[in-house]
């Protein structure tokens, strides 16, 4: 059962912003994006109040990802990232990112914090955030 709103743009869109932002990362990252994604639109809490479709999250601006704004998200969705896609949007969670709402690639080892938020873990190059369960109960 989803646990986002999603038709079959949304698929192709979300999977378009997992490639973009972790293909480097392979499919365990390309997951872990898809989850703080789909946390933001669960989240309806700090920078990400009134995210409610696929289509804000991904196109929300400030606070948004990095692809969209940065003009690398260009790449069409394979069938494959489509999978991942739908596997985020039925639930499937990836720690350190289960109930992120943020990463980043920093030069060296991820920050205790970022913006008050606690880091969760590192996969590869990216770090996660998690805020706390006070401020956004409906991502955990």
């Amino acid at each position: 059962m989803a646990v986002i709103k999603a038709n079959s743009e949304d698929e192709r869109l979300l999977a378009r912003l997992m490639r973009a932002e972790a293909e480097e990362d392979g499919e365990p990252g390309m997951l872990m994006v898809g989850n703080v994604g789909v946390n933001r639109i669960l989240g309806n809490c700090l920078d990400f109040k009134n995210i409610r479709s696929v289509n804000d999250m991904i196109f929300q601006s400030p606070g948004g990802f990095e692809a969209p704004q940065k003009g690398y998200f260009y790449q069409r969705a394979r069938d494959k990232d489509i999978r991942l896609a739908r596997r985020v949007i039925g639930g499937e969670r990836r720690w350190p990112a289960s109930n992120a709402l943020w990463f980043f690639r920093p030069e060296g080892s991820c920050p205790a914090t970022w913006y008050n938020q606690q880091n969760t873990g590192r996969y590869k190059a990216h770090c996660f955030f998690t805020p706390s369960g006070e401020d956004c109960p409906n991502v955990f």
